[in-house]
């Protein structure tokens, strides 16, 4: 029996302020990736604890993913269960449900509340030794929960419905317990409003409406609630976070109702507002006053969030202006100024810069230790940063990236050394492993192409090339960059091209789209104002042809200096690029673009030696060609497409690059067929074909032509296939993805054509 088992896995993070949470007693972070909730250590594993150098956070990247959303995730929380040691995890989604994970040793339950709400559910807090879940949506709704556990599932019972007045759409709770209560607990609601609303109520709901926080001039996007330091004060801070740049402080302490003590006199006396708002508990009564005013970001502020250690209380944020801050009270005045700043140094400021800018931070995390930090950029990739005691400093350490969006193509190096993949997120991406240190991961090592269009398609060229369509009407060829190769060399034992000159690395220009190669003469450092007091223009980095760096690039590099240079543009199509298929000799491409009659879904080919086409095109489709396959041989180029057929053309035998139509099946599914792929030359020449119709089909060469020699029923519509390059076992291993996001996985035994051994693989 064939065994597999997760390698790598690249997801991103959703964009959404509320959609991530790290569990300070396990070292797991979950966040939201499209749909799904993944699993990621950002710790990872340590070579010695006095070991504090980049690649002493070397890591596996997401362990796993949890499915069962229909749609995006939008917020994630761990469920504190201190009556059981396995953790529990909570999510909202736009699909309008909220579901409690509990992770086990060796797996993962799930209960799932279907119609939570009645739209999004946009933000979820917990408050630890309590079952108390509260859940907001979009429908300007808060829902107030109890938890009750049982041995092996959880019952979810909705305790209160709040419509917020005024109406406004909820994007950030809060909860906690108030000072020196058992019972009382305060939830404060924030969002499409300048002002954060106070709540108090009990462990069985009851939430009162008492306050309403005003002073923000923008939205507020997040608050966050922690005790005091100053323990002979027991109080609370509530931090609230805005679309106007600023951050203020709220104080929270018990009034018992007779006499103000000199502590709440104080506290009223010195706070900046000439208001304070008394709250009523069930147990007792309480002050809230305004305590301070952050200022120091330039730019709307997504997350704040709280690290208490002993007497020792700091804030963080993030920021859309490409930083994080940490914020600390002054020993001597308590004034709340930002000890340490964190981020991109960028020559092109702003968010909408496809490099030079990360586009902001959406979100801000704590370690359990307070030591490290992490937070997700609007790529979707994740930063580490770790406290390093030797240099006292913030060292940035190995993060994680992935794709924010669908990703239709991927497709490995010609040697099989690394993979690249592309995104709707307009981006390119190189994955190889990292294979020095403990044990090999892979990684991001390159971003080759940033674009303006939505990338469709890719397949490699030569050693140091590969072709890409996206929904434009040209391909584009781009050739590896000599800090790639280096990276790739130093960091993965990928060995670069021999006898090439390659350059040194990319840019965009301002107002175009096409890659241009820049070398040493053109780079240059830039003096100006931002952190350090200096901004870079395109130069080399620690990545980018430093022969000492042992680590990855990190999110910086990525995003502006493992660009690959343009080398030639393909015309031809007359609407966006569809498909795109090399020859494994590399001597030309074929492509094919969306199509809804017999003239534009021509497939056309282009001769790799002057980068022109080949006439004539190749007609046999009536709608868009959705894959396209070159045999093991390069004899046979194989077509499928929407209009439910596949056709099969054979190359000249003149030497004049051309192929003509040889074989075709008008009827070869019952629906569209999605992709296709060819079997080793061992299979003889055999192909597989994925279609909307539920099945995967292999067709085999026999005297009366191609035939369908076997036909494997897939639960949902197949929208992918491949088949590994050489026979295990005497049997072709197939490879199946579905509409449902499932990897199947069949061997086939080519003398019965049955299927022996089948798989799932439900992580992927």
């Amino acid at each position: 029996m064939l065994e597999f088992c997760t390698e790598y896995i690249a997801a991103g993070g959703n964009r959404h302020p509320s959609a991530a949470d790290w569990n300070p007693s396990t070292n797991l972070l979950a966040f939201g990736s499209d749909r799904n909730v993944a699993l990621w250590e950002p710790l990872g594993v340590h070579l010695s604890s006095h070991h504090f150098d980049l690649v002493s956070a070397k890591t596996a990247g997401v362990q796993r993913l949890l499915r069962g959303h229909s749609d995006l995730i939008t917020a994630v929380k761990f469920f504190p269960r201190a009556t059981h040691l396995d953790q529990v995890i909570v999510s909202g989604s736009v699909d309008k449900s909220i579901r409690l994970w509990k992770l086990g040793k060796a797996s993962v339950e799930s209960v799932v509340v279907p119609e939570a709400h009645t739209s999004t559910v946009t933000c979820l807090a917990v408050c630890p030794n309590t079952n108390i879940l509260v859940t907001g949506s979009a429908s300007a709704i808060i829902k107030v929960w109890r938890v009750e556990w049982a041995e092996d599932s959880a019952q979810v019972l909705n305790l209160q419905t709040l419509q917020l007045e005024p109406r406004f759409f909820p994007l950030t709770l809060a909860l906690h317990r108030l000072p020196e209560s058992d019972d009382d607990l305060l939830l404060a609601v924030a969002g499409t409003k300048n002002a954060v609303q106070v709540y108090v109520g009990g462990k069985n709901g009851n939430f009162v409406h008492q306050a309403t926080l005003v002073g923000h001039e923008g939205w507020v996007s997040f608050v966050a609630i922690s005790k005091q330091a100053n323990l002979k004060c027991n109080g609370l801070l509530l931090a609230s976070a805005s679309q106007d740049k600023y951050i203020r402080l709220w104080r929270i302490i018990r009034n018992e109702g007779k006499q103000e003590d000199e502590l709440s006199i104080k506290a009223y006396e010195e706070s900046l507002s000439n208001r304070r708002h008394e709250l009523r508990g069930f147990e007792s009564r309480y002050l809230l006053t305004f305590e301070a005013l952050l200022l120091g970001h330039e730019d709307w502020i997504h997350t704040v969030s709280w690290y208490l250690d002993n007497d020792h209380l700091r804030l963080l944020s993030a920021s859309a202006d490409n930083s994080i801050a940490i914020w600390e009270p002054e020993h001597d005045s308590g004034i709340w100024l930002p000890t340490t700043r964190l981020g991109e140094i960028s020559a092109q400021k702003g968010s909408t810069t496809a490099t030079g800018s990360t586009g902001g931070f959406w979100i801000g995390l704590w370690s359990g230790n307070g030591e490290s930090i992490v937070s997700l950029g609007r790529t979707g990739s994740w930063r580490i940063w770790n406290w390093n005691p030797r240099q006292d400093r913030w060292v940035q350490g190995v993060g994680i990236s992935g794709h924010t969006t669908t990703i239709p193509d991927i497709a490995w190096a010609k040697d099989g050394a690394y993979i690249i993949s592309v995104s709707a997120d307009q981006t390119a991406r190189l994955h190889a492993p990292w294979t020095t240190g403990l044990r090999p991961s892979w990684h991001e090592m390159a971003r080759p192409q940033i674009h303006g269009y939505d990338l469709s398609c890719i397949d490699s060229l030569a050693e140091s090339y590969f072709v890409s369509g996206a929904d434009e009407k040209l391909l584009r060829v781009f050739e590896e960059s000599r800090g790639t190769a280096q990276t790739l060399g130093r960091l993965c034992g990928i060995r670069a091209p021999v006898g090439k000159t390659l350059p040194l690395t990319a840019r965009i220009p301002a107002l175009g789209l096409s890659n241009k190669a820049i070398d040493a003469e053109d780079l240059e450092v830039v003096t100006g104002e931002g952190l350090g007091n200096q901004r870079l223009a395109p130069r080399t980095s620690s990545n980018d042809g430093d022969e000492t760096a042992q680590s990855p690039p990190t999110e910086d590099d990525l995003a502006r200096r493992t660009l690959w240079p343009e080398q030639e543009k393909l015309y031809g199509h007359g609407f966006e690029i569809s498909a795109v298929a090399a020859s494994h000799d590399g001597s030309v491409v074929a492509s094919a673009c969306k199509a809804s009659s017999l003239e534009h879904a021509a497939i056309r080919i282009y001769s790799t030696d002057d980068w022109r086409e080949v006439k004539p095109s190749l007609r046999a489709h009536s709608l868009t060609v959705t894959g396209l396959a070159f045999s093991k041989d390069d004899w046979y180029l194989l077509s499928v497409g929407r209009d439910r057929q596949w056709a099969l053309f054979t190359r000249s035998v003149d030497g004049t690059l051309s192929y003509s139509l040889a074989h075709a099946d008008p009827k070869g599914h019952a629906r569209m067929i999605l992709d296709a792929c060819w079997a080793p030359l061992e299979a003889g020449y055999t192909f597989a074909t994925a279609g909307r119709d539920k099945t995967v089909k292999i067709w085999c060469l026999r005297s009366q032509g191609f035939e369908n020699v076997t036909t494997l029923a897939m639960p949902s519509s197949a929208t992918s296939v491949d088949i590994a390059p050489r026979l295990v076992e005497g049997s072709l291993l197939l490879a199946v993805g579905t509409e449902s996001s499932d990897v199947e996985l069949h061997a086939i035994d080519m003398i019965r054509w049955d299927t022996q051994v089948r798989s799932e693989s439900k992580d992927v």
